[in-house]
């Protein structure tokens, strides 16, 4: 009788911390939010052009390094809305799931979907606020649990579990985007597109154009949705200078 007694009482206390440990389930954040921020000297146009596309993802992303053989397949255009990144590990810390851009404000912000595929889709987005004259980048991640009852339990620790990755990653984009040159920078200034030729002659100074310009562009690849040249100077050829007329285009991927 005296193991029937404590086996029953196992039994007993067995499903008490069950029901309990269900019912707390329902008192469990059902959203959780993931937020960290660095600022840099970089303008948002500069951050905007790295982060508005995934070609450049690996080379601040926190999780690149997990797995070097990691296969990655891009799809969509190669920024903006519908850029979209798949990748494939056998690695369980990196697993398999994609990331595709669902909205952007040009310069401002860029919310991308996760998917998770069984372990969820939150949504991921970066937010650029002036800062002086550089930017305060804002990395967050909002996830849902209201149909995921399991996650729920996950919910009250993905800050200290996901925020050091992404205060990893921000370091790294910062160190990217201060290197990389200005989204915003001028072109090309109007009296650096001037050649002096003698006065009368109208065609010496052609060949000195054509191969000093190349070297005084300098070229700028902005978001695949930016129509129509980026600067103009007019044509003025007048006795003792050629001044060219540039037209430049985004750079098209």
């Amino acid at each position: 009788m005296g193991i029937l007694r404590a086996l029953f009482v196992f039994v007993v206390i067995i499903v008490v911390a069950f029901v309990a440990l269900v019912a707390l389930g329902f008192f469990l954040p059902r959203h959780s939010h993931v937020e960290r921020s660095i600022e840099t000297s970089a303008s948002p146009a500069t951050v905007f052009d790295v982060v508005s596309g995934f070609k450049r993802f690996n080379e601040w992303s926190p999780w690149a390094s997990l797995d070097p053989q990691t296969r990655y397949t891009y799809s969509g255009p190669a920024s903006g809305v519908g850029a979209r990144m798949q990748w494939q590990s056998d690695s369980p810390d990196v697993g398999s799931g994609s990331q595709e851009i669902i909205a952007v404000e040009p310069d401002r912000s860029v919310s991308i979907r996760l998917d998770f595929g069984q372990k969820g889709q939150p949504i991921s987005k970066m937010t650029l606020l002036p800062a002086g004259s550089g930017t305060r980048i804002v990395w967050s991640m909002d996830s849902d649990f209201s149909d995921d009852f399991a996650g729920r339990y996950f919910a009250p620790f993905l800050d200290r579990m996901v925020g050091p990755d992404f205060e990893r990653g921000l370091a790294q984009l910062k160190r990217l985007v201060e290197v990389t040159p200005p989204a915003d920078a001028p072109l090309i200034a109007p009296e650096d597109a001037s050649v002096e030729t003698p006065a009368g002659d109208t065609s010496a100074g052609l060949p000195s154009l054509a191969t000093s310009l190349p070297h005084k562009l300098h070229r700028l690849q902005r978001p695949a949705d930016v129509r129509g040249p980026r600067a103009a100077f007019p044509l003025d050829l007048r006795q003792g200078t050629h001044r060219a007329a540039l037209l430049v285009w985004p750079q098209q991927q």
